[in-house]
């Protein structure tokens, strides 16, 4: 799915930048880097993150505190976050990652292939689903355009629809005319 949302990968260490980039170099994305939680955060704001790959333990503003203020905001709540961890098994940070909505949590040294594997269903999964929020405004727009009552004393295009009240006697002799000739059509 050609798309121009980029992989975001922050960590604060550039050997395992150049890590994960080569491990997700084969699915094809564009993959960005940034090396502080402000970095990352200045960069999802831009906008056209799909997904981001973030380091939980950084000097500055952690991964944790990235994705708390991520989930505060309308634009960015959605986008899908794999924390990185080099600190072993740690039961309340499992906790708190995913009460605050991250997608997995992994532990460095990360296996390759298992990283292209969980970021290709997710990234691929949030295009598919910011192209349905596109098709859903687009349908609700068109459904607000067809939605617009009808003039008043005119036939309303569905005929299930009952009639208005009519002001004037001939438009009311003229929707009359326009009844007998659909109740013929009917029966004919």
């Amino acid at each position: 799915m050609p798309s121009d949302a980029k992989i975001l990968i922050v960590d604060d260490h550039e050997d395992t930048l150049y890590a994960l980039e080569s491990a997700l170099a084969p699915l094809g994305h564009l993959v960005t880097r940034a090396t502080s939680g402000d970095d990352a955060l200045k960069e999802v704001l831009r906008g056209q993150v799909g997904l981001l790959l973030l380091d939980v333990r950084m000097p500055g503003v952690s991964g944790l505190d990235v994705v708390r203020y991520m989930r505060r905001v309308e634009q960015t709540q959605h986008i899908p976050v794999i924390l990185l961890t080099g600190f072993g098994p740690d039961t309340e940070l499992s906790a708190t990652a995913f009460a605050l909505g991250v997608a997995d949590l992994v532990m460095k040294p990360v296996d390759p292939w298992t990283l292209r594997t969980k970021v290709r269903y997710l990234y691929d999964t949030h295009q598919r689903r910011r192209a349905l929020e596109a098709e859903v405004r687009e349908l609700r727009a068109r459904t607000e355009k067809r939605a617009s009552p009808p003039a008043p004393g005119r036939l309303h295009p569905d005929t299930r629809v009952p009639l208005q009240r009519h002001t004037d006697a001939r438009e009311a002799r003229d929707v009359r005319d326009v009844r007998d000739v659909r109740e013929q059509d009917r029966t004919a």
